[in-house]
């Protein structure tokens, strides 16, 4: 069972085939992207989903076991290191236009899987230490305010109208994005700007959380800009924004089309593992700190990433995050296959 948790160093291959793409040239720079959105998703639809549960002791050793922790905290290490060498890399005199488009996407994919996911996991932690671990992931893809809209505004309403990071039915992934994006931003400034209220504080103020995340990332830019040069400033920046787009991808699929019941003006029924959809698909688990069994960690937000559990009444997915990533952005074929299920599950 101590051992069990060797299992989540497989991401790392990410940061490994990303040491190559900043070092390299040609098409061995791809490689990191061939694999997450296309070797990953062809395996995926031949390997049978395992929904299979630790038993309550496996769970209690699992949650002993400081490996598992110890994993996402190497990963602020390596995402760092690996941002760090992404920027010198850009810098290389007569690098094709290819090679760099290439970079600046593994980079991206790096803030998305790493910078953005692990930086979720974490954030989710009552852990100061742990938390101050999570806005670092978070500040790789200037997305800090996705620690306050997702714990204290996503979480909360969740599968609602309310909800920007919610999908709704016939919602194509194209103009999810404009509103997730733009309306979960303003959220995280109104949740932080009444938290300071709360605290005695003015709204703006130093207090305010979002303030100081922004502080943050404009110092942190800042710093790229001047010590790299604006060429390679823009690059990350591009690679930024790539990694809020693969979140934000994840948001679409994670709860597309399915609403919570409203009990009275305002006020809803609890979240429950059939409002957010599943995936017992073992690689993009492993790959994905079990983000993929997304329904129980909603039905109970403080259980770690792995003692995460199937619930048969949660809606699954044909196949895993990475191949319904790839679906999400066909939307003729999304809602081909994914309305259908929806129709289905109003059926039972």
């Amino acid at each position: 069972m101590r051992f069990k948790a060797l299992k989540f160093t497989m991401p790392f291959l990410f940061f490994l085939g990303a040491v190559f793409s900043f070092r390299e040239h040609g098409w061995v720079i791809w490689l990191p992207l061939f694999a997450a959105w296309v070797l990953i998703p062809l395996v995926e639809l031949f390997i049978r989903s395992d929904a299979s549960n630790m038993t309550a002791a496996e769970e209690e050793l699992a949650k002993q076991n400081r490996t598992y922790d110890l994993l996402l905290y190497a990963v602020v290490f390596f995402q760092f290191a690996s941002l760090f060498l992404f920027l010198r890399s850009v810098t290389e005199p007569g690098l094709s236009y290819i090679d760099l488009v290439g970079r600046i996407w593994v980079m991206g994919l790096l803030c998305g899987v790493f910078g953005i996911n692990v930086g979720h996991e974490l954030g989710h932690r009552a852990n100061r230490f742990e938390q101050f671990l999570a806005k670092s992931l978070l500040l790789t893809s200037l997305y800090m305010h996705f620690f306050i809209e997702h714990n204290k505004g996503h979480h909360k309403r969740v599968a609602t109208r309310e909800d920007p990071n919610s999908a709704r039915f016939g919602e194509m992934i194209y103009l999810f994005y404009f509103r997730t994006i733009f309306y979960s931003y303003l959220s995280a400034w109104r949740i932080a700007s009444n938290d300071a209220r709360k605290r005695g504080h003015a709204a703006f103020s130093i207090h305010n959380e979002m303030l100081q995340f922004h502080l943050i990332q404009i110092a942190f830019t800042t710093g790229i800009f001047l010590y790299f040069g604006w060429f390679t400033g823009l690059c990350f920046l591009n690679a930024a924004v790539i990694g809020i787009l693969m979140l934000e991808t994840v948001n679409y699929i994670e709860h597309y089309g399915l609403q919570r019941k409203q009990t009275e003006p305002g006020k809803y029924e609890r979240a429950m593992p059939e409002h957010s959809w599943n995936s017992d698909h073992v690689i993009g688990r492993l790959m994905l700190f079990e983000l993929s069994r997304h329904s129980d960690h909603h039905y109970l937000a403080s259980r770690k990433y792995q003692v995460l559990r199937h619930h048969e009444d949660a809606p699954q997915m044909p196949t895993g995050y990475p191949g319904m990533m790839i679906l999400s952005l066909f939307p003729p074929a999304w809602f081909y296959i994914m309305n259908k299920r929806l129709a289905s599950l109003q059926k039972k």
